[in-house]
């Protein structure tokens, strides 16, 4: 019997891969930076993908870390890198 419900983001790498999916379908303004509340609030909405906040934060670090997604300094912009961008086009 199972009690809980499976996670679709729980692993790090599903959970980056949704916010590169998510990232690619926002307008970037200024610079090519995406405000990060614009991933945030579908990722994480009742309404969106229903994920948690610590699946956001581990999504977001496993696709800084790839080079993926570049996070401002501020926390407050994500840029979509060549990498990431080039992450979901199909072969």
């Amino acid at each position: 019997m199972k009690l809980m419900n499976e996670r679709p983001y729980s692993a790090p790498e599903a959970a980056a891969r949704k916010l590169i999916e998510l990232a690619k379908d926002i307008e970037a303004v200024q610079d090519g930076r995406i405000h990060i509340e614009k991933i945030n609030a579908p990722f994480l909405s009742k309404t969106g993908c229903k994920a948690s906040g610590a699946e956001f934060d581990v999504g977001i670090c496993y696709a800084v870390e790839r080079g993926w997604l570049d996070l401002h300094e501020s926390g407050t912009f994500v840029k979509l890198l060549a990498a990431g961008d080039g992450l979901l086009r199909p072969n």
